[in-house]
């Protein structure tokens, strides 16, 4: 989409300056929640131990299977909402191309 390019780099948590863009999910192929933040570490913190928002406590949603750092928080916002109004089944290729297995991401961004 014209206008909608975002700049993505891969995760260096050296460059904490702009924002992320991230899924969450219970299991593969599970219920989804993308987010957007400031602080990737924190916030996904925030959602294994039960303090972030209600609806990814209920659904158990603690597996981070799909991660995109921005310059801008700005431009992850925007990417965050484009997301959002992506179907279930494009959400679940973005995650399969370069998370196939669904791993859990979050040990590869604290360390």
């Amino acid at each position: 989409m014209p206008g909608l390019d975002p700049g993505i780099h891969p995760f260096d948590p050296s460059g904490m300056k702009g924002g992320f863009v991230y899924i969450l999910t219970n299991r593969p192929n599970g219920t989804l929640y993308v987010g957007v933040t400031s602080d990737i570490i924190r916030r996904v913190w925030e959602h294994r131990e039960g303090v972030a928002d209600s609806f990814t406590a209920r659904y158990g949603l603690k597996s981070l299977v799909h991660v995109e750092r921005f310059d801008e928080i700005t431009t992850a916002i925007q990417r965050e909402k484009t997301l959002k109004h992506w179907s279930r089944d494009w959400k679940i290729a973005l995650i399969i191309k370069d998370n196939p297995t669904w791993r859990d991401l979050y040990d590869e961004i604290t360390q």
